[in-house]
Order: structure tokens, then C-alpha cells, then sequence
């Protein structure tokens, strides 16, 4: 009899372990579904409109159709890209001319991208996920790159002058490059599509100092991920709309 009442006794144990295992994984469950259920709203996208003037110079370094060309040239050559070639003299004027971003009305831009990239890269800054900053914050063009249909905002004020400066090529070869350079000053005008409900608009002209005085625009920004820059490309808010 006693050896019968232990087995009754472990049966009675085994069927409780197994509702309250069974009890738990409901309630796991009921929990999934609970967060599975999400609200979708619709976009709320705002515009805010901000003029920026330069605090130091501004470089930038276009890929010249020139040089685009001779890389699909080599490149349709395949191995007899070298055989025979000679090396063409260099004109520094054409290019400081294939170096410029210009709109197809004829004014001269910056890469629209360029400013979303700082004002992404500025998001490290605060603790805020950049991959939710890329769905979330955008600048809107004022036109396009003649060549390359890049989405480009119009430089306002400032004008471009040759700028020339020694370099190093990615195999250690000194070179001369000739880059447009705007002085301290420029200006231009950015229209930053935002959604808001991830940001306030006082998050958005936060966000643009931070890009202006950490982050820069251009050849020579702080921000280069191949370098510690020169300090240029830096700017503030002169004004806001």
C-alpha cells in the first residue's frame, strides 16, 4: 500500500508541474500577442526652413567626368588598359571647373546629402539611434548637378576661387589637386523635411548646430571619416524661418 501511495503521490506531482508549465507558456503567450499588437500611424512630416552662413571655408571635390571616363576606358580595356598609353599633361583650370557641383540653371550647389549625412552623424552625439535619424530627418534640394543629377542646395552667397593643395594618393604618391574654395561667409538656404514625431523642431535646429560646429560639409571636415580634417566646411544658423 505504501509503494502504491508514492506513485499516486508522484502522478498528483507531475500533473501540477505540468499545468503550471502549461499556465506559464500561456501567459508567454498572451504577453507576445500583447506586443505584437502595435498602432500604425500616419506620417507626420513637417518642414523647417533655416538660413546657414559658413564660420570657415568651404572645399569641395567633385569626380570629374574626365576622370570617370578614363576609369570606364581602363576598365573596358581590361588587360591591355596599360599597354602603350601615355600619360596626358594635366589641365589644373578644367580641373577646378570639373570639380564644382553646378545646377543646371547654372548656380553653383552643395550635395544636398551632405548636410542630412552631418545632421545623421551628429545623432552619436546625443544618444539618439542614427538608424532612426536616416528614416526620420531629410533636406530637400533646390535643384540638380548638371552631370549627375545630384540633388544639390544652392550656395546663396560666396563665390568660388582655385584652391591648390598638396596631396597623397592612396599608394603614397605626392599629388597637386586644384579644388574650388568658398571663404568664410557662404551662405545657403536648407529646407530639412523631419518627422515629428521623432523630432521637435527645436530638436531639428539643435541638431543642425551640432552638425555645423562638430560634424562640417566638404573637403576637410571634421567629421571625414578618413581624416581629422582641416576645419573646414564648419557653419551656424544665421537665421530661422
Amino acid at each position: 500500500m505504501g509503494l502504491e501511495r508514492i506513485g499516486e503521490d508522484r502522478q498528483e506531482i507531475k500533473q501540477v508541474i505540468f499545468l503550471t508549465r502549461k499556465e506559464k507558456t500561456m501567459v508567454k503567450k498572451e504577453k507576445v500577442e500583447k506586443q505584437t499588437r502595435v498602432e500604425i500611424t500616419p506620417p507626420n512630416f513637417q518642414i523647417a526652413e533655416f538660413t546657414i552662413k559658413g564660420t570657415s571655408p568651404y572645399v569641395q571635390s567633385k569626380w570629374s567626368k574626365k576622370a570617370k571616363e578614363e576609369m570606364k576606358s581602363k576598365q573596358e580595356a581590361g588587360s591591355t588598359a596599360k599597354k602603350g598609353t601615355k600619360r596626358a599633361a594635366k589641365d589644373f583650370d578644367e580641373c577646378y571647373k570639373q570639380a564644382q557641383y553646378i545646377a543646371k540653371e547654372g548656380w553653383h550647389g552643395i550635395p544636398a546629402p551632405n548636410f542630412r549625412n552631418a545632421m545623421i552623424s551628429a545623432c552619436k552625439m546625443v544618444g539618439f539611434q542614427m538608424t532612426r535619424a536616416k528614416l526620420s530627418i531629410f533636406v530637400l534640394s533646390d535643384g540638380y548637378d548638371t552631370d549627375e543629377n545630384a540633388p544639390l542646395v544652392k550656395i546663396t552667397k560666396g563665390k568660388p576661387f582655385k584652391f591648390e593643395a598638396m596631396v597623397r594618393n592612396a599608394t603614397g604618391v605626392a599629388d597637386i589637386r586644384i579644388r574650388p574654395m568658398w571663404d568664410e561667409g557662404w551662405e545657403a538656404n536648407l529646407r530639412i523635411r523631419y518627422d515629428a514625431d521623432q523630432f521637435t523642431l527645436e530638436d531639428v535646429a539643435n541638431l543642425l548646430m551640432r552638425a555645423g560646429v562638430q560634424v562640417g560639409v566638404g573637403e576637410g571636415r571634421p567629421g571625414s571619416s578618413k581624416s581629422n580634417g582641416l576645419g573646414w566646411g564648419m557653419f551656424e544658423i544665421a537665421k530661422r524661418k
